[in-house]
C-alpha cells in the first residue's frame, strides 16, 4: 500500500486505542473508486460514536474539504472527545463543521402538521383568488379606458392573438369534436335501439353536444393549447427581464398583456365552440346513419325541434365566460413566474390545470343555475 493511500490505523497504547489517519485525503486521492471501497469497509469497521475512542490526525500528509467531510461524518457531525490535530487542519474541519452543523434528530410527527398543511394551502389559495380578482378590476378598468380612446388601443396585438387563438385551432378542435361525436352516437344507439327509440339519438345527441360538450370540450382544448401558451409567453417576457423593461417605461401590463388576450379569447372561444359543436354533430350524424339507419336528412329535420334555441345562446355565454377565464388564469400564473426556467415550467403546468379546473367547476355552475333554460 502506497504512503498516500488514505486510511485508518488502530494502535493500542496505555491510555486505550488510538485511531490513526494516514494517507492524503484530497478528493483525487478519494474520489479513486477503489481506493474509495477500501476506505468506506474500514470506516464501517470503526464505531462512529465520538467519544469512544483517542483520534490522531497527525500524520496525515493532505487534507482538503472532502476529506474533511469525511471523517465530520463518520464522528456523526460532533467532535471527538480525545482528538489529536494540527491547527491547520482543524482551521479546514470546523469550515466544514460551520456548514454541515450536526445531525438533524428525528423528529416526532405532530398532530398539528397536517392542519398547518392545510392552512398553507388554504392561504396559497386565498393568494391566488386576490390576484385573479385583481386582475378582473383591472381588465374592467382597461376596457373603460379602451373604449374612450380606442385609437390607443392594441389592436394589433389583438388581431394576432384572434389568429393565433382561434384561427390555427380550428384543426385539432374540429377533429377531436368530430371523434367524440361518432364514439358518443355509437354508444348512445346502442342503448337506444334495446328499447326501439332509435329517432331519440338526434335529442340526445343534439342536448348533450350543443349545451354542454361543444363548449366545454373546446375550451378544454383552448386551456391546455393557448391557455398554456399565454403563460409560457408572458413567464419567457419575466425570465428576459421584458416585465421589468415595460414597468421602466411606463407601459401598462394590464393594457398591452392581458386585456388583448382577454378579448381575444371572449370572441374566439364562442366561435371555436360553435365550429366544435358542429363536427361533433357530424360525427354522430354519420355515425347514427351507419350504426342505426337514421338518414343524415332527418338529422338535419329534427334537430332544429328536438334542441330549443336557447341551449345555443347558453353555450355561446358560456363560452364567453370560459374564454376571459382562461386568459386571466394564463396571465395570472405568467405574471407571477420567477425568473428562472423551473418556475417557469411549474407555472405553466398550474396553469393549465387550474384553467380545465375552473372551466368544468364553472360549468357545472351553469348547469345548476340555468336547469330549467332550453329544457
Amino acid at each position: 500500500m502506497e504512503e498516500s493511500t488514505p486510511r485508518i490505523e488502530q494502535h493500542d497504547t496505555p491510555d486505550g486505542q488510538v485511531l490513526v489517519v494516514r494517507g492524503e485525503w484530497t478528493a483525487a486521492d478519494i474520489s479513486g473508486k477503489a481506493v474509495w471501497s477500501e476506505l468506506t469497509a474500514q470506516l464501517e469497521h470503526q464505531p462512529n460514536n465520538a467519544s469512544s475512542n483517542q483520534w490522531d490526525l497527525g500524520q496525515i500528509q493532505k487534507l482538503d474539504y472532502l476529506g474533511a467531510q469525511v471523517l465530520w461524518d463518520h464522528w456523526g457531525r460532533q467532535w471527538p472527545v480525545r482528538l489529536q490535530i494540527d491547527p491547520r487542519q482543524r482551521a479546514v474541519l470546523e469550515t466544514v463543521a460551520k456548514f454541515t452543523g450536526q445531525l438533524p434528530k428525528a423528529r416526532r410527527p405532530e398532530w398539528t402538521q397536517p392542519l398547518i398543511a392545510l392552512g398553507d394551502r388554504m392561504l396559497g389559495l386565498a393568494d391566488h383568488a386576490k390576484g385573479l380578482l385583481r386582475l378582473i378590476g383591472q381588465l374592467l378598468l382597461d376596457i373603460v379606458r379602451l373604449i374612450r380612446r380606442p385609437q390607443e388601443g392594441p389592436w394589433r396585438d389583438l388581431s394576432g392573438h384572434l389568429y393565433h387563438i382561434g384561427a390555427t385551432a380550428l384543426p385539432i378542435t374540429a377533429l377531436v369534436g368530430f371523434l367524440i361525436g361518432v364514439v358518443l352516437a355509437y354508444l348512445i344507439s346502442q342503448q337506444l335501439r334495446k328499447f326501439g327509440a332509435d329517432t331519440f339519438i338526434v335529442n340526445i345527441l343534439g342536448i348533450s353536444l350543443i349545451r354542454e360538450l361543444g363548449p366545454v370540450l373546446a375550451a378544454i382544448l383552448i386551456a391546455g393549447r393557448s391557455g398554456s401558451a399565454i403563460t409560457a409567453q408572458i413567464g419567457v417576457m419575466r425570465v428576459t427581464e421584458e416585465l421589468d423593461a415595460m414597468r421602466v417605461m411606463g407601459i401598462a401590463r394590464g393594457f398591452r398583456l392581458v386585456m388583448p388576450r382577454a378579448l381575444a379569447l371572449a370572441v374566439v372561444m364562442p366561435l371555436i365552440s360553435v365550429w366544435t359543436t358542429l363536427a361533433a354533430l357530424l360525427g354522430g350524424m354519420l355515425a347514427a346513419n351507419i350504426s342505426m339507419g337514421v338518414t343524415p336528412s332527418f338529422f338535419i329535420q329534427s334537430l332544429p325541434s328536438a334542441v330549443d334555441v336557447a341551449n345555443l345562446t347558453l353555450a355561446t355565454a358560456k363560452s364567453i365566460v370560459f374564454g376571459i377565464l382562461i386568459a386571466l388564469v394564463g396571465c395570472h400564473y405568467g405574471l407571477r413566474v420567477k425568473p428562472n426556467t423551473e418556475s417557469l415550467g411549474q407555472g405553466t403546468t398550474a396553469s393549465v390545470v387550474t384553467s380545465i379546473t375552473i372551466v368544468i367547476l364553472v360549468d357545472a355552475l351553469f348547469a345548476v343555475l340555468f336547469k330549467n333554460i332550453g329544457i
